[in-house]
């Protein structure tokens, strides 16, 4: 399962030819001196480092800010794949907004018998103040990220759906303009796809999904628990880029109905809250009543009508482990159609069993916590040692429902910059999705996180791993 010969190498054919996507990008290559890339390398690092794109590493004594590593060979991707990519990730999500819908109004596929009932019931993440209401322009999940991983010329699967609050898009957009500063000849030499209008398109889509009852150009902001948050950076700089106000919940109060915001000139009304605040935070009134992240009565003008939060409270079912094992249902059910991007093979703990079969094939399995993200909670079996296997081993007995597990895939591979010239590691791409009521907006490209450990399969930033710019190549 480590780097060697049984997975899709995305740029090299299997005779050691390049692949059509990367020609000019490796004529290119083969015309630099290796010192020059490896001052260029460098400069990246440190000019990473000067903007400060960090982010908090959890869990150890106290939160230690980390750079991400940066690669600097891009992962590319022909326009004939992204074509068909963003059809696969329309469907998807256009399934993942019906579901909402339908989880908190009629329920009709519960009815249908096509999942259980408990999926939700016993879900932290389903929120009975949702219930009946439908949120402006009947968008729940305004911003998402689909997370792919690749195994052949033709093969992508969806390893997960970010249907919350889904972070990363700062480091697809550092990442090009880090490239194009550095590499300014190469973007002449190949058509790449443009992301850098993400944040006017972000702008352009939250401003639609604003309440009808709004009058002139709607008011956006940005709401951040704080500069403490590990993608603190991220809220100031899609702020930023925006051109709208970076708010903390004690920025904001209701008046009259309706939210506002502190500026010089007084308090002024606000339309959409793009959140990147949890749902039990968002208000004190209604959840967390210790909470001084949120605004106390945001979730009555919410109801009334009077504001529109993204993504819409409730929507962290959708980022559910188990919901997740049900999508190729979900996608046939609210589409009429069959996935076109399929999940990967998943094993329910919850089934007697799948469970049985789990605990025999530890070794061979990764399995997660059904509400886990980030790489925590997981269980990668075979790299594991009999210690950890029977460590999970009882974890699963004792409480089966809270675990799914999957075949190890042979994820594809990029290659990335070391001393000794390029070497193959394994990604995998999340590309960041807008939804408003009239379409779905796809940015070509999206962030490519890359185990930059020989032979690691693990992607996550919280766990080693780095970052990539994606190019989608123009027809």
């Amino acid at each position: 399962m480590s780097g060697n010969a049984d997975h899709f190498d995305e740029m090299h054919k299997p005779d050691g030819g390049v692949r059509e996507a990367y020609s000019g990008y490796c004529e290119w290559f083969d015309d630099q001196e290796n010192a020059l890339l490896r001052r260029k390398h460098a400069e990246a690092e440190t000019n990473f480092r000067k903007t400060g794109i960090t982010f908090n590493v959890y869990g150890e004594d106290e939160a230690e800010e980390r750079l991400i590593p940066f690669d600097m060979v891009p992962r590319v991707i022909s326009a004939g794949e992204w074509r068909k990519l963003t059809r696969g990730i329309e469907q998807r999500v256009s399934a993942l907004n019906a579901f909402m819908h339908d989880l908190y109004h009629r329920q009709e596929i519960i009815r249908a018998g096509r999942i259980p009932e408990r999926l939700f019931s016993q879900n932290e993440a389903w929120l009975p103040h949702m219930v009946g209401f439908t949120p402006p322009g009947g968008v729940y999940t305004h911003i998402v990220g689909i997370d792919l991983v690749r195994t052949g010329p033709d093969e992508f699967y969806v390893l997960e759906d970010n249907a919350r609050t889904p972070s990363g898009v700062s480091y697809m957009l550092e990442n090009r303009e880090t490239m194009m500063s550095m590499f300014p000849e190469l973007f002449m030499r190949v058509p790449v796809e443009q992301v850098s209008d993400y944040p006017r398109r972000l702008a352009k889509s939250l401003a639609a999904c604003a309440p009808r009852c709004i009058k002139g150009k709607p008011i956006v902001a940005v709401l951040t628990p704080g500069i403490y948050n590990s993608a603190y950076f991220e809220h100031a700089f899609l702020a930023d880029q925006m051109g709208a106000e970076l708010v903390e919940g004690s920025d904001l109060r209701v008046i009259d109905g309706r939210v506002a915001m502190r500026t010089t000139r007084g308090y002024q009304p606000v339309d959409v809250i793009y959140r990147r605040v949890d749902d039990e935070f968002l208000d004190p009134l209604t959840f967390n009543e210790d909470s001084v992240l949120g605004v106390p009565g945001i979730m009555d003008v919410y109801r009334a009508g009077g504001v529109t939060i993204a993504n819409a409270p409730g929507t962290g079912v959708c980022d559910d482990k188990a919901i997740y094992s049900f999508m190729p249902e979900i996608v046939e059910f609210y589409t009429g159609e069959k996935p076109l991007l399929p999940n990967v093979e998943t094993h329910r703990c919850a089934d007697e069993e799948a469970c049985k079969y789990v605990l025999e094939n530890l070794a061979d399995l990764v399995v997660k916590e059904v509400h886990g993200s980030g790489g925590y909670g997981m269980l990668i079996g075979p790299t594991a040692s009999k210690k950890e296997i029977e460590s999970f081993r009882r974890k699963i007995a004792d409480n089966p429902e809270n675990y799914i597990a999957q075949p190890t895939l042979a994820l594809s591979t990029c290659p990335v910059f070391t001393k000794k010239g390029l070497a193959p590691r394994h990604v995998d791409l999340r590309p960041f999705v807008l939804v408003s009521p009239d379409k779905i907006d796809i940015t070509p490209g999206g962030l490519t996180r890359v185990a930059l450990k020989k032979g690691s399969l693990v992607v996550n930033s919280s766990q080693g791993g780095g970052t990539k710019d994606t190019w989608v190549l123009k027809d």
